[in-house]
Parts: structure tokens; sequence; C-alpha cells
């Protein structure tokens, strides 16, 4: 099994330490003044201090135009349920609020978006069976 590595910028570690780990509940690994890693649902991001890229809604989705570029991970529906019931009890303003795309089809999932406080997109997807992430 691979893992990904992904080191992007935020502009404030405190904030993120507090969206990254008490929120979301991913485990804070190694840090220094100016960057953190965490585990986001079993890989590795690396936020450091800096200027954080621009984005924009250019992505169609199905019927959705999606923040470009963005990051995300999937996960099984349950998990996916229970983070979109405590980020929806928490106040997080979705950019696209928890809802299922190509119902019925190939690729059916359950997906939710949301902007870190240094404004970076993250999506989480859900999928009832894991062999439909690259049906066609």
């Amino acid at each position: 099994m691979s893992i990904f590595h992904l080191a992007y910028h935020v502009d404030d570690l405190d904030k993120a330490r507090a969206f990254y780990g008490d929120l979301l509940g991913c485990t804070e690994g190694r840090s220094t003044e100016t960057w953190v890693d965490f585990n986001f649902f079993g890989h590795q991001i690396s936020l450091h201090l800096g200027p954080v890229i621009a984005t924009a809604n250019t992505g169609k989705v199905g019927e959705h135009m999606v923040p470009m570029p963005h990051l995300g991970v999937i996960l099984p529906t349950d998990q996916w349920q229970t983070l979109a019931e405590k980020l929806t009890a928490a106040g997080v303003a979705f950019t696209i609020a928890p809802t299922t795309r190509f119902a019925g089809e190939p690729g059916e999932q359950n997906t939710m978006f949301f902007h870190d406080p240094a404004g970076n997109p993250i999506e989480i997807k859900g999928f009832a069976d894991m062999a439909g992430v690259f049906a066609t």
C-alpha cells in the first residue's frame, strides 16, 4: 500500500492545528515553528507557513463547479457520514454541502467541499463500495 505526501501553505499554524487536529481529527506528527505534519486519514500532509495558492471554482464535475486545485480523501460511507455530521454541527461553511452525485451510475459517491482556515479547498468523498472509485 502506498500513501501520498502533500505539502502546501497555510497562513497560521495554530488555526491549522485546530482545524486539522481538533475538527478533522487528524493526528499531528513532526513540526517546527514554520511547518506541521498531519496524518490526513492515512496520508501525510505538511502544512508550511507561506502564501496560499489561489483557487477558483473552475472544475465542472456533474452539476457542480468545484474549487481547483483542491486536495481530498475518499472514505467509506459510514466514516464520511460521521464526518459530515460533525462538520455540520461545528458550523463549517461548505462550498458544496454534503450531497450524493452520480446516483445510480458507476462511481456513485457522496461528496462535500469546504475550506481550511487559510482558504485551501478540501473535498471529502464517501463510497459505499471502494471498487467504484475507478468505475467507468
